[in-house]
């Protein structure tokens, strides 16, 4: 139950990550962060711990008794969104482009899709975020070791190096406690594969 799943919010209750209960615990009784409820009222750890209710299976027992796992905690002082690298990578160039053929605009197999150079090596091309991107099988194959002019190809968008942030990191809804929908809610129109490739590269339990 320790390793369960809280979200995190900054000052001005931004999702900004997830930890682990163990953690939220620990930042709330140092006093770093106070937990927060559906309806946006907080505790720190005394009135917490107070706090009745909650399924069995959402509490843990401590020397005082029963204590409710928190869902979601809000920094005191944080209030800015952390800058994240993500890393280049052919799984997460297929996550920019949304598991979709540049060219064609097909959503192939995982097993069909490619990464193609824009700009080909055999032409100085660089392995990069800005010349690379995703592409399927027959495409590949027709575009061969030519750029996409020469080859009678248009590119859907042109690649560019993504920036996620933390508060597009939200998990998908079957991940989500209920708690979270308040918070989460102003972010629902984000595009589900960009939330989807930041939960994997950025929003990992610290």
């Amino acid at each position: 139950m320790l390793n369960s799943r809280v979200l995190v919010l900054n000052r001005s209750y931004l999702p900004i990550h997830l930890t682990s209960a163990r953690r939220a615990l620990t930042l709330v009784y140092s006093g770093t962060a106070n937990v927060v409820d559906e309806h946006y009222e907080t505790f720190d750890f005394s009135a917490w711990a107070c706090r009745p209710g909650g399924a069995p299976d959402e509490q843990i027992g401590t020397s005082r008794g029963s204590l409710r796992l928190p869902r979601t905690i809000v920094l005191k002082l944080f209030d800015q969104l952390p800058r994240r690298h993500v890393r280049y990578s052919r799984v997460n160039v297929f996550l920019r482009d949304e598991f979709t053929c540049q060219y064609c605009g097909e959503k192939p197999l995982r097993s069909q899709l490619n990464l193609d150079h824009v700009v080909p090596r055999a032409q100085n091309g660089r392995s990069c975020w800005e010349n690379v991107v995703a592409s399927c099988v027959r495409c590949n194959r027709r575009k061969g070791g030519r750029t996409p002019e020469e080859a009678g190809l248009r590119l859907r968008h042109a690649p560019t190096r993504p920036r996620w942030t933390p508060s597009l990191a939200l998990p998908e809804p079957s991940d989500r406690h209920l708690e979270w929908q308040p918070f989460l809610s102003p972010y629902e129109s984000r595009p589900r594969a960009r939330r989807r490739l930041a939960r994997n590269e950025v929003n990992r339990v610290s």
